[in-house]
């Protein structure tokens, strides 16, 4: 999804400024998607200029005007028209695996470290994440305990696991070291 139908997903929610567009990401929406106010804003820009959201300036004492964003009608249209087109394939972006790849240069216990870090870390987005359906939509519950059951796994895995890597640095064990 790119980020003028994201935008539009979240105006249609309710109206909204660029900064709590980004909030929302930084917040229930940062497990799944990230864009920067340098590509928010342009994208509000976009879709002003082609009339699916309508932009409306309220006055504030010694600052800025606050630009407040609404869906129109045609915004609304667009939006239902990319939602029901296929999606992509997810792309999972992770340092954590990343560094995983190049394991055996780690001493077993930075591997260690490192592992109780990513399952403290799954253990607290589980925690964070409010799935109560009557604070929710629908389809937010269902994306929250999908967030729920995906991080719930890579925890269950990394304790399971855990053993098979630890101890295979090849700071340990020079054999391996060609």
């Amino acid at each position: 999804m790119d980020t003028k139908t994201f935008c539009l997903g979240i105006l249609s929610l309710g109206d909204a400024t660029g900064y709590e567009i980004k909030k929302q990401l930084e917040g229930p929406f940062r497990h799944f998607y990230d864009a920067s106010f340098g590509s928010i804003y342009p994208a509000l820009g976009k879709l002003t200029d082609a009339g699916q959201v309508d932009r409306t300036e309220h006055s504030q004492d010694g600052r800025p005007d606050k630009k407040v964003y609404s869906i129109t009608p045609l915004g609304k249209m667009a939006l239902i028209d990319e939602l029901v087109k296929p999606v992509a394939d997810d792309k999972v972006r992770s340092d954590f695996l990343a560094t995983m790849v190049f394991s055996e240069l780690l001493t077993p216990a930075a591997l260690d470290r490192l592992i109780a870090d990513r399952i403290e870390s799954y253990t607290e987005a589980i925690a964070q994440l409010d799935c109560e359906e009557n604070k929710i939509s629908p389809g937010a519950h269902f994306v929250c305990g999908f967030g729920r059951a995906l991080y719930g796994a890579g925890r269950d895995y990394l304790e399971k696991h855990r053993h098979e890597i630890v101890g295979q640095s090849l700071l340990t064990n020079p054999e391996k070291v060609q």
